[in-house]
């Protein structure tokens, strides 16, 4: 019987732990940028653009990442097209982040004064205009914070993977146990990990916020 050391337990679960950074990096970036494109449509003049943003919105955020994840790994493939474990998470976190980041930011658009707007149109711009020169410039003041904090819940979200066999510090932890059978201290290295990734994220939020606080 094979007797697994503590650095064979931990370098394991630091190697499974780059997986964890790279899913959550492209989930935060793609899901990012099509976030963006979610907040023009949501506050956008046009009414179609508006309810079909809000209503992707909707869905994203009334449902578990969990069942995205299992309609994305399962469905897909029903309509012809396959996906490895691998892409399923990072289209399903993509999804799940594009939706909340899109709404936060969108708080963050209507915090800037009403008058920015009036001002913006008095000068005859356009709506992409006022957007790129005069709102956007003023929100992302407010939305770095926020934006900074949900990347926690991004690194967390990585775990719901697992469920769909994609092999990060979760899914290592369960291999690992079945193997070790010390839940405990394998566990307890996965919440270290963790706790490693997020509490650095969570300490430049509250850091940012006191730096770009609007209200001083």
């Amino acid at each position: 019987m094979l007797e697994f050391t503590l650095w064979d337990i931990l370098s394991n679960l630091l190697l499974a732990a780059r997986w964890t950074v790279l899913l959550s990096l492209i989930a935060f970036i793609s899901g990012g940028i099509a976030g963006l494109l979610l907040l023009v449509a949501r506050v956008s003049p046009l009414p179609p653009l508006r309810v079909a943003a809000r209503l992707f919105i909707e869905v994203f955020q009334g449902t578990p990442l969990l069942m995205q994840l299992f309609i994305v790994f399962f469905a897909l493939p029903l309509i012809g097209i396959e996906t490895s474990a691998w892409t399923s998470a990072a289209v399903g976190l993509t999804l799940f982040t594009a939706a909340y980041l899109a709404e936060i930011w969108r708080g963050c658009v209507e915090a800037v004064p009403k008058g920015q707007w009036e001002a913006s149109a008095s000068l005859a711009m356009t709506f992409p205009e006022q957007m790129r020169h005069v709102i956007l410039p003023q929100a992302l003041r407010i939305a770095v914070p926020p934006t900074v904090g949900f990347s926690v819940q991004v690194v967390k979200g990585t775990a719901v993977t697992s469920i769909i066999g994609f092999v990060e510090v979760t899914k290592a932890g369960t291999m690992i146990t079945n193997a070790t059978f010390q839940p405990f201290l394998v566990y307890g290295l996965v919440g270290l990990i963790y706790f490693a990734l997020c509490y650095p994220l969570s300490l430049s939020a509250k850091a940012l916020e006191r730096k770009l606080n609007v209200a001083r």
